[in-house]
């Protein structure tokens, strides 16, 4: 990727915009990456695929997302999670609404399980995902650095993200910009429904760098 340089609406690379936010009438467009990332993860609580992501849709959170904009389409995108909200949203209520009390109940078991609290000072990354036909060009990695400056804005001192043991592409692209794998929690009872038998908490540090980003975008 080519030096960034400040724009209205984000940073300009060479190739897409990657900007924060998701753009109103885009949030279909983000659903659909999410689903197609973590389908099968996501499966199990929100299935059917077209039902799931229509309720990852109806309740994304635009101000938790950075995007990556081709032609005006999400082609990359990079949700967090700061304070209490998440990009992904839908509390209980949504969720029985969506699905009904009978089977929504155990959907609210299982969206538990992907539930990440940050740390005083911390920035949690919930999910990194970019559109095929867009990867190999360092979308990814430009999402990365754009939340780093996002965690450095707003104060913390860390970014936190998990990785399942099934994704080692997403565990080598974290790795190049800096994350490094702090514990793994063994997780069998999870392989034969969710496709992943072990999850890595990996930890960055939010550096001088980071913050002078910031700086040089506005």
């Amino acid at each position: 990727m080519g030096t960034a340089e400040g724009t209205a609406d984000g940073v300009r690379h060479e190739g897409p915009l990657v900007r924060r936010g998701v753009p109103e009438g885009c949030e279909e467009q983000v659903a659909a990456l999410y689903w197609e990332a973590f389908g099968r993860k996501l499966a199990p609580a929100l299935n059917p695929p077209d039902k799931g992501r229509a309720f990852i849709a109806a309740h994304l959170r635009h101000d938790r997302g950075v995007t990556a904009l081709a032609d005006g389409r999400v082609v990359g995108v990079a949700g967090y999670r700061l304070g209490d909200r998440a990009l992904t949203g839908g509390g209980v209520k949504d969720v029985l609404s969506a699905y009904g009390p009978v089977r929504g109940l155990p959907r609210l078991a299982l969206l538990a399980l992907f539930e990440r609290t940050p740390a005083a000072g911390e920035l949690v990354m919930d999910g990194i995902a970019v559109d095929a036909a867009h990867r190999g060009a360092g979308i990814g990695g430009a999402l990365l650095r754009e939340v780093a400056a996002v965690a450095a804005e707003a104060g913390c001192h860390r970014v936190r993200l998990d990785v399942i043991d099934v994704n080692p592409r997403a565990r080598a692209l974290y790795e190049r910009h800096g994350f490094t794998a702090v514990r793994t929690e063994q997780t069998p009872y999870l392989r034969r429904l969710m496709g992943f038998g072990a999850v890595t908490t990996m930890h960055r540090p939010v550096t001088a760098a980071d913050a002078t980003g910031v700086r040089e975008a506005r």
